[in-house]
């Protein structure tokens, strides 16, 4: 249980207090002692120890505990000697207040530059190369690095910047999966259903101030005398949903409201022939953080990770024809270098035929692309707390309308696509969208493309044989290894399933690929599954996993408005501590220019809770490296509002580039670059109009 936001947590207590002395081992009492002894020439005023103290240790792991704890003291006294020898903190690494009166020092991941260093250094054989920095990437990275394997990862663009950042935000089992699996007696589609609502339990604990409980409306209106029957129907159904999500899910339980309710609940909806509407629970999540937190956890558990590097080319070994590693450039510095791994895993989601031609040049396509495209309307045409359904579009397809990060998410679409990295929605994708949501809308209500803040198209990797209609293809992953070079692809699924796809994953490459971990002791069972990610507060020291306390601190000493409060908390956790360190007066790393003269923290744009602090956050802890990361993947700006995000673009490329040391032709290549993205990411013309 590794309380990874804590490198060093400042304790005040003494040792000897009794519920310390009652869960330690003598052994590690020692041990402890030392370290304290050790950490005194820091601070002799405070206690220095790993994060783990605080946690009951049992008296049968005290041996390996103990040689963990010593290695541990190693590190911290080397550096100790760091510290006094320089004088000076990282940036950001300032202790943190908890509430219980300690004081934390924060994680800090290791820099860009240093990452490419130890890939680029020869001496370093790494266990397994990951290709792709999506969740799924991400997530074997993480899986790997968990179990002792030495990862190293790559991802050609930013972490989560295809199309995991391009998701309808739910962590769901699909509902409509377990309608299909039940009416087609289709028993995968079951299983499907059942492993997404395992993993949304799993995503709910891993990370509980970022993804959320979300309640979903399906409304149910009287057309015909025998529409009454879709009561029961639709009731049965959210209740089998219940029932095989299991007791102890993280979401309360469906339930059945009456017309009255409905209205009161989703004050928009069309009440017209209106019976009532059943209401179920799946998660809410912001995907791009989500993404980037898994990848930064990876590297609390010794994951190399490296965004901007792409593969050239895949190596062999001369006599055995297995990978061992690949040709990698640095797409900021232009340099090619290689990177050697016992290992390689293909997570490169619906780019992963190109990976596998790498390694086989006769490799078959398994990979069908496609699009799924989605709107953001003002946050009044749904409730803050309270999502809509439409189970059956005219096409047969289904329709979220969806509260998130202050807008109103509207879609799916899904057909097929081209590949590319840019996706764009088509005007009569989204004109297909805001019909069908005004046919649930009031009439006073209803949606044209003047209310399109943003839209956006994510490709979805489909693994299929090539035919078919895309929305009757399973979302369920397989893992592929090539015949001779043993390249490791993990291919289809979707983004509730990343866990249990990169332990399958990670499962499978020691199986076919046993020397990735010769000569080591690995911990061959997954440990995943429930563990938090960095910001968490997985040790309970920060605020014991209560994150409206860290709300109402940002608010109250930090002065803060509530929006704002609210925001860093749920995309940050406990990190949230960290930013509003950066506007607040008197501390070490307080920056004045986000600050106005009136007080106020400076915003990105004056009508979202996204603040400039967040940028330079972004590029010192958050391997943010161009104006894009930051509006579209660590704030969500561009995704909100594409137009507010194209006029923050000048501010944005201004922070970066004081940070980054940017010449002036370097901010004007950004600055076009930023908004020729941003074009992406709204209509091409007007495609549906109002009566």
């Amino acid at each position: 249980h590794y309380h990874s936001e804590v490198v060093l947590a400042v304790w005040q207590r003494s040792l000897n207090e009794k519920r310390y002395k009652t869960t330690m081992t003598s052994a590690n009492r020692i041990v402890f002692q030392k370290m304290g002894a050790a950490a005194a020439a820091i601070s002799p005023a405070f206690l220095l120890v790993h994060g783990t103290v605080g946690q009951k240790q049992q008296d049968e792991s005290s041996t390996s505990t103990t040689n963990t704890t010593t290695s541990t003291i190693n590190r911290l006294l080397a550096t100790s000697a760091m510290t006094n020898t320089n004088n000076k903190r990282a940036p950001h690494m300032v202790p943190i207040n908890c509430a219980d009166g300690t004081r934390v020092i924060p994680y800090q991941a290791p820099s860009r530059s240093e990452q490419l260093a130890r890939l680029k250094k020869q001496t370093e054989s790494f266990d397994v190369l990951v290709i792709g920095g999506g969740a799924t990437g991400a997530g074997v990275a993480l899986d790997a690095a968990t179990r002792g394997l030495r990862v190293a990862l790559v991802e050609r663009d930013d972490f989560g910047a295809g199309t995991s950042g391009r998701s309808t935000k739910l962590i769901h089992g699909g509902i409509r999966y377990l309608q299909s699996a039940f009416l087609n007696l289709d028993y995968k589609e079951y299983e499907l259903v059942q492993e997404a609502l395992a993993e949304r339990k799993h995503f709910l604990k891993c990370a509980p101030y970022m993804n959320k409980p979300l309640p979903i409306m399906i409304p149910l209106y009287r057309k015909h005398w025998y529409d009454v029957f879709l009561v029961p129907y639709y009731f049965i159904g959210a209740k089998i949903y219940d029932l095989v999500a299991g007791q102890d899910n993280g979401v309360p339980a469906s339930h059945f409201i009456d017309k009255q309710e409905a209205i009161y609940q989703f004050p928009m909806i069309e009440d017209t022939n209106l019976m009532g509407a059943i209401v179920y629970y799946d998660g809410q999540m912001n995907d791009t953080r989500m993404c980037l937190h898994l990848a930064l956890t990876a590297t609390q558990k010794g994951a190399c990770i490296a965004s901007r590097v792409s593969v050239e080319s895949l190596t062999h070994d001369a006599q055995t024809g297995r990978l061992n590693g690949a040709i990698v450039k640095d797409l900021v510095t232009g340099e090619v270098f290689p990177i050697h791994a016992r290992s390689v895993v293909n997570a490169t989601g619906a780019f992963a035929d190109a990976i596998r031609i790498m390694d086989n040049p006769d490799a078959k396509p398994c990979i069908t692309a496609a699009a799924g495209v989605h709107v953001v309307l003002p946050d009044h045409y749904s409730p803050t707390k309270m999502g809509l359904i439409i189970p059956k579009t005219s096409d047969g397809r289904v329709l979220f309308f969806l509260p998130w990060e202050g807008g109103t998410i509207a879609g799916t679409t899904d057909a097929q696509s081209e590949l590319t990295m840019q996706p764009r929605p088509t005007d009569r994708d989204i004109g297909f969208i805001l019909m069908e949501a005004n046919k649930c809308l009031r009439k006073d209500k209803t949606v044209s493309t003047h209310d399109v803040r943003a839209a956006w198209s994510g490709i979805r990797p489909l693994v299929t044989d090539g035919h078919g209609d895309t929305k009757n293809i399973s979302r369920s992953h397989v893992v592929e290894v090539s015949e001779k070079g043993k390249l490791v692809t993990i291919a289809g699924g979707k983004w509730t399933t990343y866990r249990r796809m990169a332990q399958d994953t990670v499962d499978r490459l020691l199986k076919e690929v046993p020397e990735c971990a010769s000569g080591r002791a690995l911990r061959p069972e997954c440990e995943t599954a429930g563990m938090g990610i960095i910001g968490s507060d997985r040790a309970g020291i920060v605020v014991n996993a209560k994150f409206d306390r860290i709300g109402v601190t940002l608010r109250e000493e930090y002065g803060l408005p509530k929006d704002v409060a609210y925001h860093l908390v749920s995309n940050y956790g406990t990190r949230a501590l960290q930013i509003a360190e950066i506007v607040r007066p008197g501390t070490e790393v307080f920056d004045k220019k986000f600050v106005s003269s009136t007080g106020d923290v400076r915003r990105i744009s004056s009508k979202y809770p996204y603040i400039e602090a967040e940028v330079k956050f972004a590029v010192e802890q958050e391997y943010a490296l161009t104006a894009i990361d930051v509006l579209a993947r660590r704030t969500r700006l561009a995704y909100v509002d594409s137009e507010a995000a194209r006029s923050s673009c000048k501010r944005v490329v201004h922070i970066m580039g004081d940070i980054l040391k940017w010449s002036h032709s370097k901010r004007a290549e950004e600055e076009k670059a930023t908004l020729h993205w941003l074009d992406t990411m709204n209509m091409e013309e007007k495609a549906y109009h109002k009566d």
